[in-house]
Formats: structure tokens, sequence, C-alpha cells
């Protein structure tokens, strides 16, 4: 019977070097090879061209590189591109490169399909069916950090989880790749740059700011009601409003890191004066800026995009209060729509 690889990718440093004493090898060798997979990229054991070719053999004896490989990109007309990323075993997630004047960033996933049921993402249409692990998601900052040099010349920039899946519910593997993609032995990315957002797992965010991360933290609010929130947001009946606010305000004492709230408005669901209201009322519990998200509709259904002045109204309470807005314009809108609201994210 055949035995099932590792990946060699789940191996920390320090395993590597134990393997290769326990196989008769020097420990440094685990250093090389550590190197190969992260900061160089390796997709396979002939790639190390400064590894002997029976250590490399021995390599391909015991493991796996479970690469990503981008199945089919998309360019937009505004300069947005769309991986369809296909894993090792089949399955298929996305990631965008949003280019703006000054900066590039990364829109990556966390999962395949996703572990929750918000009504208006075309992702929670597709039951999760498993984790992304820590090398999946390093590999698609990779590609789009490639990408980024290939067509504007300079590296990737910023980073957001704001792709397919909940990244607070594969919270260990996005950790392990966020510490990967900011190590000097693998991007040397600062954490300042990267944003995890999520649709609000109070007890996560504070685990979250009970870690110490670095990184910024982004919440898909979209109301501050909690009966309208659950209307949009089903899961959320779990993790009410008062829950979210607590774990925000200890995320706040922990970091002192400043929150961002994504927030869609929608005609005839949270376009009114009450909404407008419990929004402004939420923003004054923790320091925080709110990014007004334009929707893409997935289908003719409840969720459209509201009027424009509805977002004017939203805009002219935050101010009043001194909360930064910025109205998020939705990209590559001539490509296939991405997964949930990914097109909408810079």
């Amino acid at each position: 019977m055949q035995i099932e690889k590792k990946d060699i990718r789940a191996l920390s440093k320090e395993q590597l070097r134990d393997f290769f004493v326990s196989n008769g090898d020097k420990a440094f060798r685990g250093n090389q090879v550590y190197e190969w997979l992260w900061s160089k990229g390796a997709h396979t054991f002939e790639d190390m061209t400064n590894v002997a070719k029976p250590t490399r053999q021995m390599l391909e004896d015991h493991f796996v590189i479970n690469h990503i490989k981008v199945d089919t990109m998309q360019r937009s007309e505004d300069g947005t591109v769309k991986n369809a990323v296909r894993l090792h075993d089949g399955l298929i997630v996305e990631s965008v490169l949003i280019p703006t004047e000054t900066r590039t960033t990364a829109c990556v996933s966390s999962q395949v399909g996703c572990s929750l049921d918000c009504n208006f993402c075309a992702t929670a249409r597709l039951k999760r069916m498993r984790n992304l692990e820590p090398g999946e998601i390093y590999d698609q900052v990779v590609a789009i950090d490639r990408e980024s040099r290939l067509y504007y010349n300079h590296p990737l920039s910023n980073i957001v989880f704001m792709g397919m899946g909940e990244p607070l519910m594969n919270y260990n593997n996005v950790i392990k790749a966020i510490d990967m993609i900011t190590s000097p032995e693998g991007l040397g990315m600062s954490p300042k740059r990267i944003m995890v957002s999520t649709s609000g797992i109070p007890k996560m965010i504070k685990k979250l700011a009970d870690d110490g991360v670095k990184f910024k933290l982004a919440v898909s609010l979209h109301s501050a009601i909690d009966e309208i929130r659950s209307r949009i947001m089903p899961f959320s009946e779990n993790f009410p409003l008062a829950d979210l606010r607590e774990a925000l305000e200890y995320w706040y004492r922990k970091t002192k890191s400043k929150i961002s709230y994504e927030y869609v408005v929608w005609k005839g669901i949270n376009d009114d004066k009450a909404s407008v209201d419990a929004l402004v009322k939420f923003c004054k519990y923790v320091p925080c800026k709110v990014n007004l998200i334009e929707y893409n509709p997935i289908d003719d259904g409840e969720f459209q995009q509201a009027s424009e002045e509805a977002i004017a109204a939203y805009i002219k309470g935050l101010e009043a209060i001194g909360v930064v807005v910025k109205v998020r314009r939705s990209r590559g809108k001539d490509i296939d729509a991405a997964c949930g609201q990914l097109a909408n994210k810079s």
C-alpha cells in the first residue's frame, strides 16, 4: 500500500533540520531546503539546484510540495487581475490583484467555500469544503506579487484577507501563513500592510488580541441593528452586536489598533435613518474608520445597491462625529464577478 506523502511545508525549520540529521545528513541542509521552500518558492525538489541529487531524491521519496497553480487569469480594463487558483486536490479558490495609482493589493482566500451563510455573498452558496493550508495561502500572495511586478513594475504593497472563507474559522493556518509572509525568511512584508477581515466572531477577535498580532483588523458589519444584521448574515444571531462590541473594545485596549468596518448599503434593507443612526452610535465605542462598499449584485434578488442619497446620508452622519469614511467602488466589472465581494476591495 502506497503511503501518502506529507507536504514538506508543514514542517518547521527545526523539524527539517532534525529530518536530515536522522537521515545521516548535516543539519544545515534543513536550512537550505527551508529557504528553497519559502523565500525562493521552489515548486519541485528538482528546483533545488544547490542540493545534491541523491538528497533531492530522498526528499522526493518522503515528501511532496503541494503548490498551487494559477488555472486561469482574467485582466480587467481597470487593471484588476483575478486568479482562479487550482489546489493540489483539484479544488479551486480565487484571489485578486487590485491596483491603484500608489499601490497594489492582494485579496486572498482562506477557505475553499465558506463556513458562514451571509445571504448577499456568492461564496456562502458554496459550502466549506476545507481550510487552506498555510502554504496555499502563502502561494496566492507569491503569485500576485509576481503579477504586480510583471504588470505594474513594483512589488505587492498590501494584502487583505477578504476572499473566499472566514479567516478566523481557519485561525491557526492563517496565522502561520502571515508569520511566513512577514518573516525575513519568507516575503518580509510588514504586518501593518496586512488586513484580516472577519464577519465578527467575538472569541476569536479576543484571541487575536491575546496573541498580540500586529496586522490590522476589519469587520464586515453591514448593520448595527441586530435584527437587520441577522437577516443579512444569519449566523450572527449567535454573535449579537453587544458581544461583538465587547470583543472590539477588548481588541482596542490590548492592541491600540483602529478597527475598519466594511459596510454595504442595500436598498430597502439598511438604507434608512435608523440604520445610519445605529452605525453612528456603534462607531463611538471603538476608534474606527468605515469603508462603504458598492455592491456587486449576484442575482436579481433582494440585495440591490442603495441610492447615492442613502450613501450620502451615511457619510454625513459619520463625518459629523469625526469618523473617516471611504466609498469603495466596485472593481473589475468587465470580468467574472469574484467570489463574495472580492472585486470591491482596494
